[in-house]
């Protein structure tokens, strides 16, 4: 009789141990793309065989396994092997894939793995998209129908990303290898970046009835705790760690019963996770003990710092957020910094002061397709008691917000201004 469970038995083994199964394949093998296809067979045959005969003593090493034995199955139907193929078939042999439980895993040999998976994933030859679905796909294990829903795109275009991506690594030969200190120096930006990308689609959903999709988001900050244990030497990885784990902290307060957002100053702080808010602040400690000074998440991690240890709205350090916010526009300068100093600037001295700021914004159009900048400008102008400009910029706030939740929230504001 077919056990139900066992489904579930391989989604969890494959989300935890996913990274793991490729990486050691991709070591195996040499070959990344072959890799991924050949432990997707393996997912594909647990999730006929376990809910039949129950999962095996060591599920991991009987995915391992399975992956080496059509690795050996691939080799032998190409027409024509060449001696590495050759002499990789004879290493694997038909001897131990009897009993996927007699795989041995080392684990340092795996961290290694994984740091590979997470930098060939994230290699800067792959287009942005293509890198957030590769490391997705293969380093966090979600489906390729995972990653359409969360990004509300066609599963085939996912697909395509995921193809596309690994035809390029191929064509580029990209070693399955960790890079060396500098180079990993020179691309760790690159992957935190990508973890970044992937945590904020989730934390603020620009499209769709959701405001925060909480599957993707738990992915990005699992990722950064894997990548802060794997390279603990690097401030800026427990920096970028330090930010997702304070930024999320504030996700059981943000939306009501409804799943309607609740803007910062009417949140209850008392949901806010206390938990997330010391692994935050314990990762931030880090980051300051390095002495080599906060980066770019570093610095965005202490502006969340200062709210998560804020009782209120009123008591918030405005003044040291606005100083935060000066360093971080040096050191990565966005429009984006730019409006959210304009909005410290307002808190700290009022919204005079912060008008200006938000009109050069206006002025160099950088932001002209985003409702953010609008939606800023309105509230200052509604703050100055100049309601029919605070009306006409809230109108295009709405016109451009694609976010369901958010757009009801302007709605309200414009409906409040008739009041």
């Amino acid at each position: 009789m077919s056990d139900p469970t066992g489904r579930e038995a391989v989604a969890a083994v494959w989300r935890i141990e996913s990274a793991r199964i490729v990486g050691a394949l991709a070591r195996y093998t040499g070959d990344f793309a072959l890799a991924e296809d050949l432990a997707q067979e393996a997912l594909a045959e647990a999730l006929v065989s376990w809910p039949r005969d129950g999962a095996p003593r060591n599920p991991a090493g009987w995915l391992l396994t399975v992956g080496r034995r059509r690795a050996v199955d691939a080799f032998r139907r190409r027409s024509a092997l060449d001696e590495r193929y050759a002499a990789l078939a004879r290493d694997l042999g038909e001897g131990g894939a009897s009993d996927g439980g007699e795989v041995l895993w080392d684990p340092d040999q795996l961290d290694d793995d994984v740091l590979a998976l997470m930098f060939i994933s994230c290699h800067p030859v792959l287009s942005r998209e293509a890198g957030v679905a590769l490391t997705l796909r293969v380093v966090g294990g979600l489906t390729s129908d995972e990653i359409a829903r969360a990004f509300l795109v066609p599963t085939a275009t996912v697909q395509a990303r995921i193809t596309r991506a690994k035809k390029t690594l191929a064509a580029a030969r990209v070693p399955f290898v960790v890079p060396s200190a500098r180079e990993r120096t020179e691309r760790l930006g690159t992957v935190l970046s990508v973890l970044y990308l992937i945590f904020t689609a989730g934390a603020s959903a620009s499209s769709g009835e959701d405001l925060i999709r909480f599957d993707l988001a738990g992915e990005a900050r699992r990722l950064a705790r894997v990548l802060a244990r794997l390279v603990p030497q690097e401030p800026e990885v427990h920096g970028l760690l330090a930010l997702l784990e304070l930024t999320a902290a504030r996700f059981p307060a943000r939306t009501g019963p409804g799943g309607e957002p609740v803007l910062l100053e009417q949140q209850d702080r008392r949901r806010w996770d206390r938990s997330a808010i010391r692994r935050g602040r314990a990762a931030l400690a880090r980051v300051e003990q390095a002495g080599r000074g906060l980066g770019a998440y570093g610095l965005q991690a202490a502006i969340a710092e200062c709210h998560a240890t804020a009782d209120s709205v009123e008591t918030t350090n405005w003044d040291r957020i606005v100083l935060l916010y000066e360093a971080l526009g040096r050191l990565a300068p966005s429009p984006v910094v730019d409006l959210n100093r304009a909005v410290a600037v307002s808190m700290a001295q009022g919204p005079a002061a912060a008008l200006p700021i938000v009109d050069d914004l206006v002025a160099a159009g950088t932001l002209s397709a985003s409702h953010l900048l609008p939606t800023v400008r309105g509230e200052l102008l509604v703050r100055l008691g100049r309601g029919e400009e605070a009306r006409t910029e809230l109108e295009r706030a709405v016109r451009l917000c694609a976010n369901a939740r958010e757009r009801s929230v302007l709605e309200g504001k414009l409906a409040d201004l008739d009041r």
